[in-house]
């Protein structure tokens, strides 16, 4: 009984074995081989086929940089500006602003420095003619804007073109004859005249000049040729010239 039950052991045991040797008929193939047969047998023997190597795949290692990434470095020196580039079209004009709030208002201009000019001196000692023409010199002074009336000259220089107004007055002499023109440059342009008398009074003459620039005007005692002068004394002042301008000359 014992005998019985070893031998059915052996036999159950060397069962498997026998199914797995491979068949003589049998050739092995791979799932991605070709699925026709060989044409013959006879020209492609099972052995050349078992023959064939086997093709290992590649393997290719791949490294995710992510996983590896650092800490951020410290930022480097700035590189050399490159090249300007080429200029590109113009655009189109774009919409106009909002208008703006209204500025502040400027200072005021001095008028009197550019559009005034003015004048009015005395004179206190009296005068007699000589042997030619010569200037009514005055020595007080009231009035003079921007020194336009030259003291040591008895003149007016226009600096500001326009029309003036001027105006002399003087006081005459007994039993002598008072003659004087008030002069525009080297023209007379009225007389101020007194015949000799046993009184003396006073004279005046008032004209208005359209002057241009650097134009002159003076007051002319006439030469000897008839005996005249113009009185006056230390106290009070009898000979006085005046002269403003009216308006300037762009108006």
């Amino acid at each position: 009984m014992v005998v019985m039950l070893g031998v059915s052991l052996s036999v159950l045991l060397l069962l498997p074995l026998a199914s797995l040797s491979p068949s003589p008929s049998r050739v092995c193939r791979r799932c991605c081989d070709h699925l026709q047969p060989p044409e013959s047998s006879a020209s492609h023997p099972a052995h050349t086929v078992a023959a064939t190597p086997y093709q290992i795949p590649e393997v290719r290692t791949y490294i995710n940089m992510t996983i590896l990434k650092g800490e951020k470095g410290d930022r480097g020196d700035k590189g050399l500006p490159g090249k300007n580039g080429k200029e590109g079209p113009h655009g189109n004009r774009g919409p106009s602003g909002p208008k703006g709030t209204k500025g502040q208002a400027g200072a005021p201009g001095d008028a009197c420095k550019t559009q005034h000019s003015s004048f009015s001196v005395g004179r206190r000692k009296s005068l007699h003619s000589i042997d030619y023409f010569q200037a009514l010199v005055f020595d007080t002074v009231f009035v003079n804007t921007y020194e336009h009336f030259n003291m040591f000259k008895g003149k007016f220089y226009c600096f500001i073109p326009g029309v003036y107004y001027f105006n002399v007055n003087i006081h005459t002499w007994n039993f002598k004859e008072t003659y004087l023109h008030l002069m525009h440059n080297d023209r007379e342009q009225v007389i101020l005249y007194a015949q000799p008398s046993e009184r003396s009074i006073m004279q005046s003459q008032s004209v208005m000049m359209d002057l241009a620039l650097n134009d002159e005007v003076w007051v002319r005692l006439y030469k000897r040729e008839r005996e005249n002068a113009v009185y006056s004394d230390d106290v009070d002042v009898y000979i006085t010239f005046n002269g403003y301008m009216v308006s300037p000359g762009d108006q």
